[in-house]
């Protein structure tokens, strides 16, 4: 066939509104009930196969943690082999595939979930993350179907990067993919990640071993399960649900691990890398390692700032999803001269959010994920109780009966060194220090070097010489960085993601800076008239 791919200038998938009478409420409400009655099996699937060790991890609502909807069977050592073995045999014909048909399984799958797939897999992420359904929809759906019609277009125009030719040369660079297979290791907050960790390198002709998180199994088990329906051969994409420490064990052990797709915390990363450093004499070629890890983002207010608009971005992009997003404000600053107008604005916003059991649509906020990060939650909130120079301003309540509710915390300290400035909490707590208005530029310096991370960040200010100073102090403080805006939200194709420091590689999920890392060029030089004799000119 003579033809060049042409992929579809992409668009980001419309949100749904959800709104009362819509008839995609109408539907995800009727998902969620039948979901709701189900105790799913998810079973391995290696080389296509599902395999069943009856070794199970079980899943709860996070929101109702006494109702179990699944029962994952956790890969064994022999699993873990025979997915070794399915990504290296898949990896001969997937490898060798056109482009435009590796593409084009994953415009179905964007075409799938933005159409029948919809509700089933944002019900599995409202049931198994306890996401309310605005929040699924912006992720399990929307960012989900973006990743998968961006990247082909992003990889398009990569392959048609070539490099210049001199007369009776053609130059040209064949994108091979990685020697090897892809780990993929996500997390779970986002159902989305799930998709295009493991999905952005078998675009590039890469076979995956995916490792998702235990409590989000369900739902990236239908990610797995549309691939399939979308096409994906058997073995390019193997899902092994298990041990992480002993999935990660037996992988960083083959010789053939070509790359890892990480989203998690920065201690896992910093492990997985030192993995791969002790065994560099064992691999075929060095593993490509690209992650995005923790974060302890700032929102940052100039006496400039507008107080109402500040307060709205401080609420929504500390407490939706319970504060579980990398990109949560999780500490902020703000002037004297505004902290009362802001505090009472918040205070007010905060005290009407209704927090419960995400089927029901009229709340903001659902449960955080475990038990591990309610009591590591809890544990920070009791101790600030009792610290001197803390003061919870409003909510710090807990209740564990049901399901594992924290309730949005605003702690204000009198020390910007607080731990709760510091520590990466990864729930619905923001805590925030008040400097005097003339100490602008000295609170710049402060927030910069207070946190190890640098994902995400904000400044608010009318004063136009107040943001080009800020966007000058805190130009390594975050990979993505917001101008009057929440630091939460970037969309595919419009805020690539990503951060530096301790948050990452900053290899920018959705683009083609990710896309790049997932190849191996090889440079071709064909000549059309070879040279007959060696002689040069200048021994003449």
């Amino acid at each position: 066939m003579n033809s060049t791919p042409n992929i579809p200038r992409p668009i980001n998938e419309p949100i749904l509104s959800y709104a009362p009478g819509t008839p995609e409420r109408g539907a995800l409400a009727a998902e969620l009930e039948r979901q709701s009655g189900l105790e799913v099996e998810v079973p391995i699937v290696i080389g296509g196969k599902e395999l069943r060790t009856g070794d199970f991890n079980t899943v709860t609502m996070p929101h109702r943690h006494r109702h179990t909807i699944a029962k994952v069977h956790r890969v064994d050592s022999a699993g873990l082999d025979a997915a070794v073995v399915a990504a290296r045999e898949a990896h001969r014909e997937w490898s060798s595939w056109r482009f435009e048909e590796r593409a084009a399984v994953f415009l179905r799958a964007a075409d799938l979930l933005a159409g029948p797939w919809r509700e089933v897999i944002n019900a599995a992420t409202m049931l198994g993350q306890s996401k309310t359904c605005h929040q699924a929809e912006i992720d399990s759906a929307c960012e989900l179907i973006d990743f998968w019609r961006f990247n082909p277009y992003w990889a398009e125009r990569l392959l048609q990067d070539q490099p210049i030719a001199a007369p009776g040369v053609w130059n040209r660079i064949d994108y091979r993919p990685l020697e090897g297979f892809v780990y993929a290791i996500t997390p779970f907050n986002f159902t989305a990640i799930g998709g295009n960790l493991c999905g952005a390198p078998a675009l590039m002709g890469n076979t995956v071993v995916w490792k998702p998180s235990t409590t989000a199994t369900l739902s990236n088990y239908y990610v797995m399960k549309l691939f399939e329906a979308a096409g994906m051969p058997p073995g390019v994409i193997n899902f092994v649900p298990g041990n992480a420490q002993a999935v990660s064990q037996r992988l960083l052990d083959d010789p053939a691990l070509a790359g890892i797709h990480f989203t998690g915390s920065t201690e896992v990363f910093r492990s997985l890398w030192r993995g791969v450093g002790e065994r560099l004499d064992k691999y075929v070629s060095y593993p490509r390692i690209v992650g995005e890890t923790g974060g302890k983002d700032f929102v940052i207010a100039h006496p400039s700032a507008d107080a109402e608009s500040l307060a709205v971005a401080l609420v929504r992009g500390a407490f939706e999803y319970q504060g579980q997003k990398c990109s949560a404000a999780s500490r902020a600053y703000v002037p004297e001269s505004l902290w009362p107008d802001v505090r009472d604005r918040m205070v007010a916003m905060m005290e009407s959010i209704a927090m419960g059991d995400v089927a029901d649509f009229g709340n903001f906020m659902g449960a955080v994920i475990d038990k591990k990060a309610f009591t590591k939650i809890k544990g920070y909130l009791d101790r600030a109780r009792s610290d001197n120079g803390v003061e919870i301003v409003a909510g710090g309540g807990t209740d564990d009966s049901e399901g594992w509710f924290v309730q949005p915390t605003l702690v204000r300290v009198e020390d910007p060194g607080y731990r709760l400035m510091c520590d990466e909490i990864f729930g619905p707590v923001l805590t925030l220090y008040v400097y005097p208005d003339v100490k602008w530029s000295e609170t710049l310096a402060l927030l910069d070097r207070t946190s190890p991370y640098a994902l995400t960040g904000a400044v608010f200010a009318r004063d136009r010489d107040a943001v080009h100073e800020a966007d000058r102090a805190l130009r390594y403080a975050a990979g993505n960085y917001y101008v009057n805006d929440k630091p939460t939200g970037a969309v595919v194709g419009q805020q690539p993601f990503g951060g530096g420091r301790a948050s990452g590689t900053n290899d920018k999920a959705g683009s083609v800076l990710n896309l790049v890392r997932w190849v191996s060029p090889r440079t071709v030089k064909e000549t059309f008239v070879p040279p007959t004799d060696y002689r040069y000119p200048f021994m003449g």
